[in-house]
Formats: structure tokens, C-alpha cells, sequence
């Protein structure tokens, strides 16, 4: 067995930076929660690159000392802890140092901070953990970071960055996320010399919404409740405005962002026998309860939380949220389309008209479909009655003296006739009728080659096709199958799928990060039929997209494949198309509770039955199950 030895310092921060540093956005994070943690009420947070070359974070809470400043890039080096039983009751964002060494141990860093009341600041550099400078500087109260070249000198770590625009999505999240938690802070995100957030930091936490989310947080219902000791306060949206995934649900526990699959069931069952199947609500709440009943040191990250009483939690969650929804009306606006714009050409200039002699301008008509006088009617009957009679008789000589070639009789010989040409008969070539094809039954009973007969029986709850065959009976899921014949379609041409340009473009605002990871694949989007395009703030503008995807479902296609985008399930470019065409079958496929007429579901069943290799959906749901008459027959104790 080797040596055991002790680490150097140096690989303790680099080891500890794998747990806290993982990238740009970890670093904001870090460096933001000990702003608000020294008191800060205004923050600005600017990046270049993504963060890689320059992220500089400025505030101004209460500064460090010289003597503070060089300690708080040492290891576990904190203002925050002085007994063990701190642990137990952790209010605090993080530790003022307690990160700094491991970011200080992958970048080089400046750092300017002045205690209010002092002459002068100090200003630090370091590179690599070590100081390489320290003096006086003139600044502002309050501390000024900045990090550049962020894992400069570990190369490994560097190769799983992705590209600048994820990364920088990354960091507005970040940065997203601390301005929800503290609504009483005013942050400031400037994105390549472009200011991007802006939040008043007035304490209210719909200003922080409304700045984070746009106009449509506006429908937020408001929750505010108390149980047990616990406070429960934020926004959540109503049913008919779900979302297609769950990235926009935003837990705070004591201020702090976590995950918690315990507060996500308590949301969902609020919203229980209220919202469609596959949709989600969007949150933002903040659950507030006493510091020693719940544990943050669960996770370095601290992004997951241990509840003392998990009951107390899931109940504050569940009821206060529920008491919402029952108190908010849900009637959804009539969404009406804007008026297709008329384009229309501009005159041609006209020539001047040619001169010519004056005329009379003729008097206007009198309108002749109007009621005769008396003597006016009379007047017309007389002239009527005096003009020549055409004479039937005459006019069937004429044609009789044309068809035979005789001359015209002597009454009609004075008018000129046009000479006839001979035409020679077209001969009579029989031709068979076609044979008109029997109109197929939709209940008729088809035989497929070597195959025992089936027939569609019938539909149940307008989500299962029922289909007997042999002593066999089939439920088939129409939506399941129908989604599985759509992608195994696309993934048979997946650079021939038909799109098509939209009259109107559509925008769809999304989180920066999965803006930014959209934008990043906009190579792999138009191959699966997508023209996008960047559209100021997080928000992306439409141009052109698949013919199978209707309008409506643009905003949802989307919000999908950026989340399978930056789920990091995919490994490769082929498993990445195939997660993206899954999400455009689905979208494309007819749905559970639609009401389809039978051919459409006879098209489905015969995909279904000549098909032994579709079992599944995409998505792993078996699209066909079997129920034997044994079976059956067994339920009823015929056996």
C-alpha cells in the first residue's frame, strides 16, 4: 500500500475548488451571497467572455480591513463561526472566506475594500491562492472583486466549460436567482458592456419578479400564510398559465435558493385535479422557519436543505398555496391574433392626358331600375309592339339548307354564310370504365399477410383504441403510438423535415441560461426545422419551424429542448437529435382527449398491427397493452 501523506495546501484549495467552484456561475454565486452577508444594499455583477477572462463583482456593505482581507483567502477562514453550535443555526448566505480560497486557488484575483469610516482601502492581487501584491488604495466603502482567468493553471477543468453565450446564460441565473432571494438588495448585471437585470431593491418582491420574469408574472396568483411557525410568501401561477417543464420553480428557504423535492410535491398537489396532465406550475416562494429546524450543510453547494419537520414543510407549502389558487379568479384571456398587415402598392404616376376638344359632359342616366308611370308604360308597349317578330321557321330552313348543302332558300339568300369545313368522323375507340373501388368500412375486418384478422372495435375515453383480434383484445394509447410513428419518421430523414416560415414571427421569452443554449444550437435547430434568432433580453424570435408543430406549441417545443439541452443527459450529436426530435413527435401527435374521426384512428392501428417494433413511446410509455379473453372470461367466473 503506498504512503499516506498530507496534502499541500495547494491541492487542499484545488480539491475544495472542485466542490465549490464549478463554474462562472458558482463564483458569482459565492462572491454574491457574501455581499448580501456584509450588508450590501446595491451590487453590480459584470462579466466579458462568459465570465472566463473578467467577472468583477462590486457592493457596498461593510468592507474588510487589511488585515480581514488577506485572512479571508485562507482556508476555512470565516466571520461568521465561533462555536460549534453556530452550525446548528446558520442564518447566513455564506462565510466571508469561506469560498475565497478555493476561487483565489484557480484564477487570478484583484481586490479592492474600504470599512466605512477609514482613510484608505487596501487593494490585493493574488494568483493562484498567493499574494503577489498588497497596498494602499483610494475607493469607496465596500468591497470591488474581480477574477480573471478563471482555471487557468488546471487545464482539465477548463475543457468541460461550454461556450461563452451558456456560460454567461449561466450567470444570469445566477444573478437572477440572488435578486429573487433578496428583493431588498438593488442588482445590476452588465453582460459584455450591455446591462441586462436591473432590480429597484425596495424590499418587494413582485418588483423583483416582475423584473426577472416580465409581463408575465403578471398573472401570478399572490400566497401569504403562516402554519406552525412557518411563514410561507411569494407568487404562483395560475392553472390555465402551466409550463411545459418544472425549471421555473423557485424555492427559498430562509432567503436561500434550494432544491427540495419534498416542497416541489407539496406544490404539484396543490395544484391536483387542476392543472393538464404534463404541465407544470411556475413558483416563486419564499418558506421562512426558524433557523436550527433545518439543516443547509447537506449539500456544499448548500442547494439542498434537511427540514427538522418535513410534515410542518410540505402542509405551510401545500395549504398556503392552495388558499391561493381557491381565492384567485382563473379565467383566462381571449388571445386574439393581430391583423395581418396589408401591403399595398402605391399608385403609378399617371401621363398627362392628351389634349383633345372640349365635349359635353353627358347628363347622368336616369335609373332604370326604378317603377314606370302609367304613360311611360304605355309608350313602351307601342314600341314594343311595332318591332320585328323573329320567325321561328324561317331559322330552322336556314340550318336545314347549311347541313345539307343546298342553297339557302331565296328569303335567306342575301345573307352571307362563312363555308363549313368538312370534318371527318372521329372514330369510336371503346374504352373500358374503370373499376370503382369499394369504399372501405371502417369496422371492416382486414387481413394482414400470414396474419389472423382484426378489426377496430371502438374508442374508450378518447385516448384508447380498442382492437379485438383473434382471442386477443388491444388497448392501444393513440397518443403514444401516434408520437412514436411521428419520430420514427423524422429520425428516418432528420435533414429532410418540412418547415415552414411563419407570416407573423413568434418570440418566446426563456431563462438566460437556456436563451443562451438555444442560440449556442442554432445549427442543430435549423436542421430540425427551427430558424431562430436573438431578440433582445433572454428572449428569442422565431422565424420559421416544422410544419408538423402548430403555431401555439412553438413557446413549449422550446422551453423542452432547451431543458434537454441543459440537462446534460445527451452525450453525443446523434443522442441530442434524438432527444429534440422527441420533443417535436410529441408536440406533433395527437393527444389524449382529442375527439378523431375513425380513419384517423384506423391509421394508427394499422402502423400499430403491421408493426411489431413499436412497443414504446419515446418517452419508455408501452403503447399497446393486451387483454386475452381467458382473461376476461376469468373477471366474469366463466372459467
Amino acid at each position: 500500500m503506498p504512503k499516506i501523506i498530507q496534502l499541500s495546501p495547494h491541492i487542499a484549495n484545488l480539491i475544495a475548488a472542485g466542490e465549490v467552484v464549478e463554474r462562472p456561475a458558482s463564483v458569482v454565486k459565492e462572491l454574491l451571497e457574501n455581499a448580501v452577508d456584509a450588508g450590501a444594499s446595491k451590487v453590480t455583477v459584470e462579466i466579458r467572455n462568459g465570465g472566463m477572462t473578467f467577472l468583477r463583482v462590486t457592493d457596498n456593505g461593510c468592507g474588510m480591513s487589511a488585515e480581514d482581507a488577506k485572512t479571508a483567502f485562507l482556508r476555512h477562514a470565516t466571520s461568521k463561526l465561533r462555536t460549534a453550535d453556530d452550525l446548528a443555526a446558520i442564518s447566513t448566505m455564506g462565510f466571508r472566506g469561506e469560498a475565497l480560497a478555493a476561487i483565489a486557488s484557480v484564477s487570478r484575483i484583484d481586490l479592492l475594500t474600504k470599512t466605512a469610516g477609514a482613510i484608505t482601502g487596501v487593494s490585493l492581487a493574488l494568483e493562484a491562492g498567493n499574494v503577489t501584491d498588497e497596498s494602499d488604495a483610494g475607493c469607496p466603502d465596500g468591497t470591488t472583486i474581480i477574477i480573471r482567468d478563471l482555471f487557468y493553471n488546471t487545464p482539465a477543468r477548463m475543457k468541460f466549460m461550454k461556450s461563452d453565450s451558456v456560460e454567461g446564460g449561466k450567470v444570469a441565473a445566477a444573478v437572477q436567482m440572488q435578486a429573487l432571494a433578496h428583493p431588498e438588495v438593488a442588482f445590476t448585471f452588465i453582460r459584455d458592456g450591455k446591462p441586462t437585470l436591473q432590480t429597484p431593491g425596495d424590499g418587494n418582491l413582485k418588483s423583483a419578479v416582475y423584473c426577472v420574469y416580465g409581463r408575465e408574472s403578471a398573472r401570478f396568483a399572490e400566497v401569504s400564510s403562516r402554519w406552525e411557525g412557518y411563514s410561507l410568501k411569494g407568487f404562483v401561477s395560475r392553472p390555465t398559465d402551466s409550463r411545459p417543464s418544472r425549471s421555473l420553480q423557485t424555492f427559498f428557504v430562509n432567503n436561500r435558493p434550494v432544491k427540495s423535492k419534498l416542497l416541489v410535491s407539496a406544490l404539484e398537489e396543490a395544484y391536483r385535479n387542476q392543472i393538464m396532465v404534463g404541465k407544470f406550475p411556475a413558483c416563486v416562494l419564499h418558506l421562512t422557519l426558524p433557523a436550527n429546524a433545518v439543516d443547509v450543510n447537506v449539500h456544499p453547494a448548500k442547494t439542498e436543505v434537511k427540514f427538522l419537520s418535513e410534515k410542518n414543510a410540505f402542509d405551510c407549502v401545500h395549504y398556503g398555496v392552495l388558499g391561493a389558487l381557491n381565492s384567485t379568479p382563473d379565467r383566462p384571456d381571449v388571445k386574439l391574433k393581430p391583423p395581418v398587415p396589408v401591403i399595398r402598392e402605391e399608385p403609378k404616376p399617371r401621363l398627362a392626358p392628351r389634349q383633345e376638344p372640349a365635349r359635353e359632359i353627358p347628363k347622368k342616366k336616369d335609373d332604370y331600375f326604378r317603377t314606370m308611370t302609367t304613360e311611360e308604360f304605355k309608350t313602351f308597349s307601342a314600341v314594343l309592339a311595332e318591332a320585328p317578330k323573329p320567325d321561328p321557321e324561317a331559322a330552322r330552313r336556314t340550318l336545314s339548307c347549311v347541313n345539307s348543302e343546298r342553297p339557302a332558300p331565296q328569303s335567306v339568300r342575301n345573307i352571307p354564310l362563312y363555308p363549313v369545313p368538312e370534318v371527318p368522323p372521329v372514330p369510336k375507340i371503346p374504352v373500358p370504365a374503370p373499376p370503382i373501388p369499394e369504399p372501405e368500412p371502417v369496422q371492416q375486418e382486414l387481413t394482414m399477410p400470414k396474419e389472423i384478422p382484426w378489426r377496430m372495435v371502438g374508442e374508450l375515453y378518447r385516448s384508447y383504441i380498442l382492437v379485438e383480434q383473434g382471442d386477443n383484445a388491444f388497448l392501444i394509447d393513440k397518443h403514444a403510438a401516434h408520437e412514436r410513428i411521428l419520430f420514427e419518421r423524422l429520425r428516418a430523414n432528420p435533414r429532410d423535415i418540412v418547415s415552414q416560415d411563419l407570416l407573423i414571427p413568434a418570440t418566446v421569452r426563456l431563462r438566460p441560461d437556456a436563451a443562451a443554449m438555444l442560440l449556442s444550437k442554432t445549427s442543430l435547430l435549423d436542421e430540425l426545422g427551427f430558424g431562430i434568432e436573438e431578440f433582445g433580453e433572454n428572449t428569442i424570435l422565431v422565424r420559421r419551424a416544422p410544419m408538423d408543430i402548430g403555431e401555439g406549441e412553438i413557446p413549449d417545443a422550446l422551453m423542452e429542448m432547451a431543458d434537454d439541452l441543459l440537462s446534460g443527459r445527451t452525450a453525443d450529436t446523434e443522442t441530442l437529435r434524438d432527444e429534440l426530435l422527441h420533443t417535436m413527435a410529441c408536440k406533433a401527435a395527437i393527444k389524449a382527449g382529442w375527439k378523431n374521426d375513425d380513419r384517423e384512428l384506423l391509421a394508427v392501428v394499422k402502423e400499430v398491427m403491421s408493426r411489431e417494433e413499436l412497443k414504446y413511446c419515446p418517452h419508455g410509455r408501452p403503447i399497446c397493452i393486451t387483454l386475452s379473453k381467458k382473461t376476461l372470461e376469468k373477471q366474469f367466473k366463466r372459467t
